[in-house]
């Protein structure tokens, strides 16, 4: 089932081999890795001026834009959400089990 190793080609035959580079955490590369976001663990503050003034400015809303526009995680957008909704701040429009979309009350 293994089977052998495939036969090359005369082309990657006579291409010379690069030795392949270890990987050592010690050993700096020229290229920097990206650097990554710290995710936030607490909820925005809903009474806070600018926060709102941030989701009024938004057409849609969704968990993933919320989460993505305040750098905290998804569950913590979902339940950001959902908070909202309970103080009528916004309103269901429509989704489904993995989606779910809301719009600001005029």
């Amino acid at each position: 089932m293994g089977g052998g190793k495939k036969k090359q080609s005369i082309k990657q035959m006579t291409k010379p081999k690069k030795p392949k580079e270890p990987k050592n955490k010690d050993q700096k590369s020229d290229a920097a890795p990206a650097a990554k976001k710290t995710i936030g663990l607490t909820m925005p503050d809903i009474n806070n001026k600018k926060v709102m003034g941030t989701l009024k400015g938004m057409k849609v809303l969704t968990p993933s834009v919320v989460a993505s526009r305040f750098s905290i995680r998804l569950s913590l957008a979902k339940a950001f959400l959902k908070e909202l909704e309970k103080r009528k701040m916004v309103e269901y429009v429509s989704g489904g089990k993995n989606l779910k979309i809301y719009k600001i009350v005029a």
